[in-house]
């Protein structure tokens, strides 16, 4: 039987990469001995350098951390890391310093569960490539906790407000609305009878391809809550497409592909280096893993006229090549 490549499976929707998520935090030398000695990730050393905010590498994403009241995503933060067993030896090594605040730790088969010193939840699991794309370190989801019967409804939003690539899982109760934001990058919005907490500010930050068009249906809809500048707009009051009703508040920063920002190369640490074990050229960590590109055999060519001309003409310059 002949082979084919699937073509639906490198499909990516509208919006193209979850860049960072933003919490305050209260106290900085605390986000840092969590943040960079207990998760073992990397500060930005180019920018908001200073007292008051931080931003913390994470492969291809950030976190943005100022000052103040602190802000807990209502639901979890997944990261992918290299190596649980050193994770949990950095997790363990700042839990004298943490002590007296919500930091906690407990592992199951999935991820290593940690929530920081003001409550936010983080799943950190190891590499899988099945599941969360060729990277070691990284953010592959969000999950967030909504209420009964509004995932239909989330789902439905991003299809038709933002061109995303979603769908929705489950039956009955407890569905998920799978929202794809970048490659092999989801928002997840979970159904819970749990009682969800008020929202209190934090916001997440994609990159879209279709600025204008979101941008369209959002104004209409009276939803936009700030023209940030040329590249980027906020909002957040996900609604019901048909009713206009509030599902969900979350902040979304919508940034274009054409930000000032957008790709910049993110400076990530290796962890493990230190004085005492040291390995020369071994600083700067490598986020993604090798991928395989080769073709795949028994794909049948292609027969076509314009495939014939295309190969003849190649085999030519293989000819003249020899």
């Amino acid at each position: 039987m002949a082979k084919h490549y699937d073509r639906k499976a490198e499909d990516m929707g509208n919006i193209t990469g979850l860049e960072h998520v933003n919490l305050q935090i209260r106290d900085q030398a605390q986000g840092n001995l969590f943040y960079i000695g207990g998760l073992g990730l990397t500060r930005d050393p180019y920018m908001n350098t200073g007292l008051a905010n931080m931003w913390i590498n994470v492969g291809k994403s950030q976190f943005h951390l100022p000052t103040g009241d602190p802000w807990v995503l209502r639901g979890a933060i997944a990261l992918v890391t290299p190596d649980r067993e050193a994770l949990l030896n950095r997790l363990n090594a700042v839990k004298k310093q943490l002590a007296g605040t919500k930091f906690a730790i407990a592992e199951n088969n999935d991820y290593v569960a940690v929530t920081c010193p003001w409550g936010n939840r983080f799943n950190m699991h190891t590499p899988d490539i099945e599941r969360f794309g060729p990277i070691n370190l990284g953010m592959p989801y969000l999950q967030f906790d909504v209420p009964k019967g509004t995932a239909k409804g989330i789902e439905r939003f991003y299809r038709k407000l933002f061109g995303a690539k979603t769908e929705l899982e489950g039956n009955g109760s407890g569905k998920t609305a799978r929202i794809n934001v970048g490659y092999h990058q989801d928002l997840l919005f979970r159904e819970t009878d749990k009682k969800i907490p008020a929202y209190d500010g934090h916001h997440l930050q994609v990159y879209v391809q279709d600025f204008s068009g979101p941008y369209k249906e959002l104004m209409k809809r009276e939803l936009l809550t700030e023209e940030s500048n040329a590249y980027q707009y906020r909002w957040e009051h996900i609604v019901d497409p048909d009713s206009n009703k509030v599902l969900f508040e979350i902040e979304h920063e919508i940034r274009s592909m054409t930000h000032p920002l957008y790709a910049r190369p993110l400076v990530n640490r290796n962890p493990m280096q230190s004085q005492q074990s040291y390995e020369m050229g071994g600083d700067e960590w490598d986020w993604e893993i090798r991928r395989s590109n080769v073709r795949l055999e028994g794909v049948p060519p292609l027969t076509n006229a314009a495939a014939q001309a295309y190969n003849k003409r190649r085999a030519g310059r293989m000819a003249r090549a020899m």
